[in-house]
């Protein structure tokens, strides 16, 4: 599979180097583009627009819960699946917020360590060996990870703009190849696209027809802004049984670093999921789902008021992106921006325009080649995330606009 990332070296070089002749062709892999950038900017004490974690406080309930759970002691292993209590809390918040979708959280939740083992797990619990998955592209880089290591081979089927939408036929002829599953993120990361109630009834209507399973990342279901078009895959008719729904803490209550994520799926498959889980990493963090019920138990006006958040978010680096130069469209979801470069990088090198903001204008930013399975369709953007207090935002902002200050072309061509 071709490289999606920014490598230091070459896989071969890395397969090459000594005592590596006996490591696997994934281990070999260049190392994520995100994780890459992001370490680059900190060597370089740069503003991290690169990685989607917040700069800014998580809400003091879930702050005081987690104390007061390690406080208590609750600091050894709980049950494998997640804490009855935290599940049973995840199942009310969810039903609430979609009122309709019955989940039994004795036998259809697995409280995972966070939504990247979640993915994993899924696949490695449902995939097989060369079994196909229908990919959205640009895609997130751990869900082909993920796919990586399970054995299973992409079939993409790209987003494209204007509204990043993609082609019925190119859907329907993917389909056609009989694929075991389809990976559908929405709100969606890196494109900032929600999913439009049609695009969803077809992709339902395929997955009946060919029955294929659903792999939901929503992730951040919370954050959309204008019209709430976001409807849970598991509530469309004919995908109830056939969806894995994947979510986690990290973004709408602002704890990356916490680790705890969940999937919901019918009883055969998380049945499946929970055991591979289970050798995975035995069971999510004990007093952060203690915090996870206090997460789950936050009224409603601040999921309204975290996408006002967001929102305000958007619009600050939205101006300043547009003043620098950059060609997008305004996010419908999710807290990523992936503009159009080539005002700024006449060239369409994404790489060395990424690693140039970094070292010369101390800002990050992901390579959009790291999103696509050839690198030549990324060469022409970039991905910045917005999740950051108002004044980061206008501090990158500012140096953004050095950019082209007497630079008309920032990779000097």
């Amino acid at each position: 599979m071709t490289s999606r990332s920014v490598p230091e070296r070459t896989q071969d070089e890395v397969r090459a180097a000594p005592g590596n002749n006996r490591i696997s062709p994934l281990a070999a892999a260049p190392e994520s583009a995100i994780r890459y950038i992001s370490r680059l900017c900190s060597e370089h004490n740069g503003i991290n627009l690169a990685q989607g974690y917040p700069d800014f406080a998580c809400p003091l309930e879930l702050k005081a819960a987690a104390a007061s759970a390690i406080t208590a002691d609750a600091n050894q292993y709980s049950m494998t699946w997640g804490s009855e209590r935290f599940r049973n809390a995840i199942v009310r918040k969810t039903s609430h917020t979609y009122p309709g979708w019955t989940i039994d959280p004795l036998t259809e939740v697995c409280v995972t360590c966070g939504a990247t083992e979640a993915m994993l797990a899924t696949c490695l619990a449902l995939l097989s060996a060369g079994d196909e998955v229908i990919v959205f592209e640009p895609f997130y880089e751990d869900h082909l990870r993920a796919l990586d290591i399970a054995g299973a081979v992409p079939r993409f089927v790209g987003l494209r703009g204007p509204g990043w939408r993609f082609d019925e036929k190119e859907l329907r002829t993917a389909f056609g190849s009989r694929p075991r599953a389809i990976i559908v993120n929405s709100p969606h990361n890196p494109t900032r696209k929600v999913f439009r109630p049609e695009e969803v009834e077809l992709i339902a209507q395929l997955c009946e027809r060919w029955d294929v399973l659903v792999i939901a990342d929503e992730l951040y279901e919370h954050i959309q802004y204008g019209v709430d078009r976001h409807r849970p895959l598991a509530t469309i008719p004919g995908l109830e049984d056939r969806t894995v729904t994947l979510n986690a803490l990290s973004k709408t209550y602002s704890v990356t670093g916490w680790r705890v994520g969940w999937t919901i799926a019918p009883e055969p498959l998380s049945s499946a999921i929970r055991k591979v889980h289970d050798f995975l990493t035995v069971c999510a963090p004990t007093p952060l789902q203690e915090a996870g019920i206090a997460a789950m138990q936050l009224p409603d006006d601040y999921y309204r008021d975290l996408a006002e958040a967001y929102r305000e978010r958007r619009d600050v680096i939205c101006e300043f992106l547009r003043m620098a130069g950059f060609v997008l469209e305004e996010p419908e979801g999710a807290f990523f921006l992936m503009p159009e470069t080539s005002r700024v990088d006449p060239k369409g090198d994404d790489v060395a325009l990424a690693r140039r903001l970094v070292i010369e204008y101390g800002i990050a930013a992901v390579p959009g080649s790291a999103f696509y399975s050839e690198a030549g369709r990324g060469r022409r953007r970039l991905r910045f995330a917005y999740p950051k207090r108002i004044e980061t935002l206008r501090l990158a902002g500012s140096r953004l606009q050095a950019l082209n200050a007497g630079h008309p072309d920032p990779l000097g061509g």
